[in-house]
């Protein structure tokens, strides 16, 4: 509707069906393999935007729009140019829906999230540069359960290294994880839940837990609760250090995570040399080696990678060397000790793939 003053009123969608509707009319169900929940209350769908921030005239990436729920409530906040990257076809006709209903404003790209090339997403002239404030460029998401780890830890690597959605400056996340997720993104040193996730978001974002979502206000409902954490990157990261040496140093910390810290890091070295560099290591880093994973600050951990880092220069073959590829040589049949919690991040506690952590 027009304001009577003001040359523009703020953009309200025309009458739709309902997200329930389209759900019905497309005959779209959510896929239990993979990990769909939708949310149809508009209520939460706009609390969720809200956390955002302002949205008036912003370049908004919706990653899994699904039937559209948020994507409604991210045009009604007065987004001016939203693209949904959606992987699943049948979601396509009910998206094309919503782009007729605000013409101009929605982009449909119908890809996966996890190979779609952002930087060429959005046009450049909306770039800050990094030490300014973010750009008018937000990345909002109800992301499936199953996507949302490695996702976030892509991300991270892209802010680190200022590809990705981060060419424009310091783009800023808003996205939705199993409600356990959440906690550890943004587990403070010593909680239960602190956590390589933790670490690997902290000392490269302000991250908020900004509430958690009923699991019984989504459909179907899932097990679990919902968490939505907003993300905002640093100008500066808290560790001045190649994301993947960084990545490996705190992989490898977190897989003993009820040990002493010292253990993760004796995995960091070949058996022949594990103890004295493990030694060197944590003395020059000033790190008590009794402390647990948990118990380590950022700033103790930007100690252990500088050491690390400095290993690594004197003998440059550390950096590729893995402990599992060691352990596999020696016990072929896969008889290795490997540690059972290695890692507590992924919703299941289930160890990630390979191209998760790469």
């Amino acid at each position: 509707m027009m304001a009577a003053s003001g040359k523009l009123a703020s953009f309200r969608l025309p009458p739709l069906p309902t997200v329930g509707e389209l759900i019905k009319l497309y005959k779209l169900r959510a896929e239990k393999q993979l990990s769909q929940n939708f949310l149809l209350d508009l209520r939460l769908t706009d609390k969720i935007v809200r956390q955002a921030g302002n949205l008036r005239d912003a370049h908004v990436c919706e990653v899994g729009p699904g039937p559209g729920g948020l994507t409604r409530s991210i045009l009604n906040a007065g987004a001016a140019d939203l693209l949904v990257v959606e992987k699943d076809t049948r979601f396509i006709p009910g998206l094309k829906l919503l782009s007729e209903a605000a013409p101009g404003k929605v982009r449909i790209v119908h890809g996966d999230i996890l190979t779609y090339r952002m930087d060429r997403g959005f046009p450049s002239n909306i770039s800050k540069p990094w030490e300014e404030d973010p750009p008018n460029l937000h990345i909002i998401g109800n992301l499936p359960f199953n996507v949302s780890t490695p996702l976030i830890i892509q991300w991270m690597e892209n802010i680190a290294n200022r590809t990705g959605p981060f060419v424009y400056g310091r783009t800023r996340l808003t996205l939705t994880f199993q409600k356990e997720v959440a906690e550890r993104l943004t587990a403070s040193t010593g909680s239960k839940q602190r956590s390589r996730l933790s670490v690997m978001a902290q000392y490269l974002c302000t991250v908020r837990n900004c509430f958690t979502i009923p699991g019984r206000a989504f459909v179907p409902k899932p097990e679990v609760d919902v968490g939505v954490v907003h993300f905002t990157p640093l100008v500066q990261p808290q560790i001045q250090q190649p994301f993947k040496v960084v990545e490996k140093v705190i992989r490898n910390i977190f897989q003993f995570r009820r040990k002493y810290c010292y253990r993760g890091v004796e995995n960091l070295f070949p058996e022949a040399c594990r103890v004295e560099l493990t030694q060197e290591m944590m003395q020059n880093a000033d790190v008590d080696p009794t402390l647990r994973p948990t118990e380590l600050t950022i700033p103790h951990i930007r100690a252990l990678v500088d050491s690390y880092a400095h290993l690594c220069t004197r003998e440059p073959s550390l950096l590729s060397y893995e402990f599992r590829e060691e352990l596999r040589l020696k016990h072929p049949s896969g008889q290795g000790n490997t540690p059972t919690d290695t890692f507590n991040d992924t919703a299941t506690g289930t160890p990630p793939s390979p191209q998760q952590l790469s």
